[in-house]
């Protein structure tokens, strides 16, 4: 735990200056000021980025030190007009800024944590697992960098003292940044944030004690996640069901009961079942999980991701029946576009959770925490049937809209 911040000791920044998410998260930790006015996103004619932390011209004594003693929060999330790529350079730019200009720590908030995908090297020791790397494994990286270490070790030489992600999957990203960032890395789980919603919501339907419910880990690395949200949940009826999927190809997988499984196919019919997993890209493994478990008569499966990556490819083959409505979080904000949703508006909904991330960023930092009763805020499309079977009640409604106004379609 860090030492005891003041709110005036903090100042949080984008990698945009009109980027809603970190909108959003410096207005719960009571930023007054608006973004554009504490950064410059200053571009040059040769196109290269230039942030610039907006100072009093007037003022000539603290040049170099108009940050001195401040905490400073980069908050970066995807976009539909900048690469992964531009951000992450913008990320390392801006952290630099700020350590020039003598800011006491530099902390990214990153739901997303960009370069993950490229979590190993082609080279023995290059990236921790839980398996024994075969060459198999090894030629799969063979010619690429190891990226996510690459990544960790920039951020470290801009500035960055801290790094915040939520619901990283891979082992070898978090012992990187573990290693690099000397323990101040920080993956935070959204178990508290999907609980509260199956708890209050309609999107599946049981009994007190979890009668009727079934919860799936899709395959290996989604099990220890989906066991402790089964703890969380607090429902000592409900069924646990595991999956294995083998890949016989780059986009074709086989999917079976787990040996060990605690819940065979045949006791989950009639139930509604909830499959969760930290990512979606293509859709191939939970559409095909999905049909798996259909054959099994189910009364409705939801499928619920914290990174939602919503590709043309993905939205074709999610659009399958055997998916009756998708549960996700905006790690990647441009899920809330309706133009990206596409057809999938009519069984998404989206959790805001930048009221959650800024009550751990608070927690982390050591900054007096402003209560709020809300983890997220509730984002659907009017044309979801449970949108039309008035899920919230007026005064939920009333609130929800007041905070942060659904986009009625």
């Amino acid at each position: 735990m860090a030492p005891a911040l003041l709110a005036s000791d903090m100042i949080i920044v984008g990698n945009s200056s009109d980027d809603p998410f970190a909108i959003d998260i410096a207005f719960a930790l009571g930023q007054s000021e608006d973004i554009a006015d504490l950064i410059s996103m200053k571009v040059f004619s040769n196109s290269e980025f230039c942030p610039r932390f907006i100072s009093d011209e007037s003022d000539l004594t603290r040049i170099g030190y108009q940050l001195d003693g401040k905490t400073v929060v980069i908050v970066s999330t995807s976009s539909l007009t900048m690469s992964r790529n531009s951000l992450a350079m913008r990320n390392l730019l801006i952290a630099r800024a700020a350590k020039d200009n003598g800011a006491e720590a530099v902390v990214l908030v990153e739901p997303d944590l960009f370069f993950s995908a490229q979590d190993r090297g082609p080279r023995h020791g290059q990236g921790a697992t839980h398996f024994e790397r075969d060459v198999n494994d090894l030629k799969k990286f063979d010619g690429q960098p190891f990226s996510s270490r690459l990544y960790a070790q920039m951020l470290q030489l801009a500035g960055v003292d801290r790094v915040i992600t939520v619901h990283n999957h891979s082992v070898a990203v978090q012992a990187e940044f573990t290693d690099v960032f000397q323990g101040r890395f920080h993956n935070l789980i959204p178990y508290e944030v999907y609980a509260d919603y199956l708890h209050n919501a309609n999107i599946v339907d049981f009994n007190a004690d979890g009668e009727g419910l079934v919860l799936c880990a899709p395959d290996k690395g989604a099990r220890e996640f989906v066991r402790e949200m089964f703890a969380v949940l607090d429902l000592p009826k409900a069924k646990f069901i595991m999956l294995d999927k083998e890949r016989s190809g780059e986009r074709e997988v086989e999917i079976s009961l787990h040996v060990e499984s605690d819940t065979s196919i045949d006791e989950i019919a009639g139930h509604d079942l909830v499959l969760f997993d930290d990512m979606v890209r293509t859709g191939s493994t939970v559409v095909k999980s999905c049909e798996f478990l259909k054959t099994a008569k189910l009364k409705r499966t939801v499928f619920a991701v914290s990174h939602f990556y919503a590709s043309s490819e993905g939205r074709e083959k999610m659009a399958n029946p055997a998916i009756d409505e998708i549960l996700t979080l905006n790690t990647l904000p441009t899920v809330l576009n309706r133009d990206v949703q596409g057809r999938l508006r009519k069984k998404l909904v989206v959790l805001k959770i930048e009221q959650w991330l800024a009550r751990n960023l608070a927690q982390i930092v050591g900054l007096p925490n402003r209560r709020d009763d809300s983890l997220y805020h509730i984002d659907m499309s009017s044309k979801n049937p449970r949108f039309k079977h008035k899920i919230w009640s007026n005064d939920q409604l009333s609130s929800l809209r007041e905070e942060a106004p659904l986009p009625f379609d």
